[in-house]
């Protein structure tokens, strides 16, 4: 059974850092694609970081330089470092996997809850 939990959000002024993980099972971690969306009502999913199999990184331009997105494959484990912090970086927070990288969020086969990040001015 595939299984993607996050964990780390909560509050957080503008101008803090706060520090999303995810943790998976049930399927090979090394070879998918992890990425990071986020979603606030009544708007659509938009994809925040992707981290290939083979390390390599991409970002949506509202978070460059801002976020970092690192993997553990000997942990199972894909992390959101998130950095200065605005408001409107509020959302609901959701990993997502998939065998290649891309910014549509249809094309992600595995899912997780989410976690929700809110700042505050």
């Amino acid at each position: 059974q595939v299984r993607l939990v996050e964990s780390g959000g909560g509050s957080v002024q503008a101008g803090g850092s706060l520090r999303l993980s995810c943790a998976v099972s049930g399927y090979t971690f090394s070879r998918y694609c992890m990425a990071w969306f986020r979603q606030n009502s009544g708007k659509e999913r938009e994809g925040v970081a992707a981290i290939n199999s083979d390390g390599s990184t991409t970002y949506a331009d509202s978070v460059k330089g801002r976020f970092t997105i690192s993997r553990d494959n000997a942990k199972n484990t894909v992390n959101l470092q998130m950095s200065s912090l605005r408001p409107e970086d509020t959302a609901m927070y959701y990993c997502a996997a998939d065998q290649g990288c891309g910014w549509s969020p249809g094309r992600y086969v595995y899912w997780g809850q989410g976690t929700h990040v809110t700042v505050s001015s």
